[in-house]
C-alpha cells in the first residue's frame, strides 16, 4: 500500500443485490482504492449485440442511471427497437431498451474490432463518469447453463427472463468458466487486496462463476486479505432473484447459514440480517466471524451502513490475524 492510498478493497459482484451494496461501498471507500470483479456468466447475444447484464447493472447503478424500479436497464429508456422487432415476429422476451442496446452495440463493435472485454468495460465505465476500477471476471465467453429436472439445459438468461425461473433445477453447469482464464488484472487485484468483499449476490450463478475460473479460488486462499461476505438470503429467502430455487436444486439449505457453509472454505467473515440473528452462533462455529445488522438495502443510507459494518468486520479480522 503506497502512502497516498488507503487499503485496497476488491469486491466480487453480480446482480442487483451487489449493485445496491456497492452504491454504499463507494460512499465509504475512495474510488482509487476500489476494484470490482463482476460476473459475466449471464452474458449472451441478443438482437445481434453482446449483452453483459451484471456489468451493466453495476455500472448503471453506480452512475445513477439505473431503472431503480426494475433494478436493471436505464431509467427512462424507450423500447422502440425491441417492440419493432417483436412486430416483425422476432422473439423479444429479453427487454433491452434503446439506449441500453446502444451501449451493447458499442461493446459488440469494439469486440469485433479486436478489443478485449476488459478494455471495453473500462471505456463504458469512463463514459458513465465512474472513477473506480471495474473488471469483467474473464475476457472469454463463460456462459452459465441451468439443467432442469426433465433433462433440458438452458442458458441462465433463458431460465430467468424467458421461463420465469422454474423450481425444477437439477444442476448448474459452470464448465465454460472452469475452462477460462480470469481477465487481465483479476488475479493481481485479489493478490494485492487488503480487503476482499463478497457482495450479497446469488452464490450459485453470480459468485460461483467467478470462483470457477482458473486460479481464482487459489488466489483468494493465498491472499493476505480479510475475506468478508454479505448474505443475500434474509429470513430464508432471497430479496430478489432465484437464489432459493438454485440453492435447493443443488441441495443447499436456503438460509444465511447455507450460504456461509457454501463459502466456508475460503471466507473469514460474514454479515447477516437481524432476522437471522439466531443463526449467528452456528456460523461462528464454522470459524467465520459473524456480524448481525440490517441488510435490507431500502435506502442508500442503509447500503452505506452495511458497507461500513462489512469493512469493520474485515478490520477486526485483520487486527486479530
Amino acid at each position: 500500500m503506497s502512502a497516498d492510498r488507503g487499503p485496497a478493497v476488491v469486491a466480487l459482484a453480480g446482480g442487483v443485490g451487489a449493485a445496491r451494496f456497492l452504491r454504499g461501498l463507494v460512499r465509504v471507500v475512495p474510488a482509487k482504492d476500489l476494484t470490482l470483479v463482476v460476473n459475466t456468466g449471464d452474458d449472451r447475444t441478443f438482437y445481434g449485440v453482446h449483452v453483459c447484464p451484471d456489468l451493466d447493472i453495476v455500472t448503471y447503478t453506480l452512475a445513477g442511471a439505473i431503472d431503480a424500479k426494475k433494478g436493471y436497464g436505464l431509467a427512462g429508456d424507450s423500447f422502440h427497437i425491441v417492440d419493432t422487432l417483436a412486430a416483425y415476429g422476432h422473439e423479444a422476451w429479453f427487454r433491452l431498451g434503446d439506449r441500453d442496446l446502444a451501449t451493447c452495440l458499442h461493446r459488440t463493435l469494439r469486440l469485433q474490432q479486436g478489443a478485449r472485454l476488459v478494455d471495453v468495460t473500462d471505456e463504458i465505465r469512463q463514459q458513465q463518469g465512474l472513477d473506480l476500477r471495474i473488471l469483467p471476471m474473464s475476457d472469454a465467453p463463460c456462459p452459465t447453463f441451468v439443467q432442469l429436472g426433465d433433462g433440458t439445459q438452458v442458458h441462465f438468461e433463458e431460465y430467468l427472463a424467458r421461463d420465469g425461473a422454474p423450481d425444477n433445477v437439477a444442476a448448474v453447469d459452470l464448465t465454460a468458466a472452469e475452462a477460462a482464464e480470469p481477465a487481465a488484472g483479476v488475479l493481481e487485484a485479489i493478490a494485492n487486496a487488503d480487503v476482499l468483499l463478497v457482495c450479497p449476490s446469488n452464490p450459485i450463478v453470480s459468485i460461483g462463476p467467478i470462483l470457477a475460473l482458473r486460479g481464482v479460488r487459489e488466489a483468494i486462499r493465498a491472499s493476505k486479505a480479510a475475506v468478508v461476505g454479505v448474505s443475500p438470503i434474509i429470513g430464508g429467502a432471497p430479496v430478489k432473484g432465484p437464489a432459493d430455487r438454485l440453492m435447493r436444486g443443488l441441495g443447499l439449505e436456503v438460509s444465511a447459514r447455507g450460504v456461509a457453509g457454501f463459502y466456508r472454505d475460503w471466507i473469514d467473515g460474514f454479515v447477516i440480517d437481524r432476522q437471522d440473528a439466531a443463526l449467528a452462533a452456528e456460523i461462528e462455529a464454522m470459524g467465520i466471524r459473524t456480524a448481525v445488522v440490517d441488510t435490507l438495502m431500502k435506502t442508500d443510507a442503509i447500503s452505506e451502513s452495511l458497507a461500513r459494518t462489512t469493512l469493520e468486520v474485515a478490520r477486526t479480522i485483520a487486527a486479530d490475524a
